[in-house]
């Protein structure tokens, strides 16, 4: 990735992984409608590129990972402004939600508001030990629209949701993976190196393979186990006829590992 943006650090690692570091560190890394349109930019370009296989999105410095939106950027919008540059931020939300390469969060600090709507956004999460997180948008009025009232509820469950988004209520790393928000709690300094770790894992298998068993995951979670298994056929019959596939199997057999080329 060439592309030099103010907000963000876009830096291209071993093997085929896109790290991805909001750049904002005097304001805890809070996101403001230059960041969002970055953002946009950023997976707009991962997409057309198609030379990474995962992506990991992680906060500069270790005292947060993203605190949601720059209030202070939104002191003097008025309603139509406010609304505008929301729409801006849908934009950022759906890019992460709708990348077809995994996107791994490692969370480095506090994830507050939309900070934690993007990690949710994310296939999934490891996390500092001294991570905090909350959704506290209707302390100021607002609510979640990031697609926090339905990321948290789908990952921690309805009742759990409700009680931490209702009571603007913080939680800890330590609840966080208890509740399925994270998947891994990393010690200080480690989280970074951890998660990079498992994305290398990640992007030696076959692209095309991980990518499609993500589309029937996500996809089939909304359908019914009939249907979401049927689904689950459609996409594996697409690798059938890949060149990966074919070196999946010649690999196995001759006892070394596979060089898959994404075809």
């Amino acid at each position: 990735m060439q592309e030099k943006y103010e907000t963000l650090l876009a830096e291209n690692r071993p093997d085929d992984i896109l790290l991805v570091t909001f750049n904002r560190p005097e304001v805890a890394n809070a996101f403001n409608t230059r960041a969002a349109l970055e953002l946009c930019d950023l997976f707009t370009r991962i997409e057309a590129e198609q030379r990474y296989r995962c992506v990991v999105i992680t906060g500069a410095g270790e005292r947060a990972f993203c605190a949601g939106a720059d209030l202070k950027e939104r002191t003097s919008l008025s309603d139509e402004e406010w609304r505008a540059q929301h729409e801006t931020f849908e934009r950022m939300f759906a890019s992460v939600r709708d990348c077809p390469l995994p996107v791994l969060a490692a969370v480095n600090g506090a994830a507050y508001a939309g900070g934690l709507e993007l990690v949710l956004l994310c296939d999934f999460a490891y996390a500092s030990r001294s991570a905090k997180f909350a959704l506290t948008e209707v302390s100021l009025g607002i609510m979640p629209g990031g697609g926090g009232t339905q990321t948290l509820a789908r990952a921690a469950g309805e009742r759990r949701a409700k009680e931490l988004i209702l009571a603007a209520r913080p939680f800890s790393a330590e609840e966080a993976l208890a509740w399925g928000v994270v998947n891994k709690l990393c010690e200080a300094g480690k989280v970074l190196d951890e998660t990079l770790e498992v994305a290398g894992r990640i992007a030696s298998l076959a692209p095309l393979s991980v990518r499609q068993a993500k589309h029937a995951i996500r996809h089939g979670l909304h359908m019914d186990l009939a249907s979401a298994m049927r689904f689950e056929v459609e996409a594996y019959n697409r690798l059938v006829g890949t060149e990966d596939r074919r070196e999946g199997l010649r690999a196995f057999n001759e006892k070394r590992k596979p060089k898959f080329k994404g075809r």
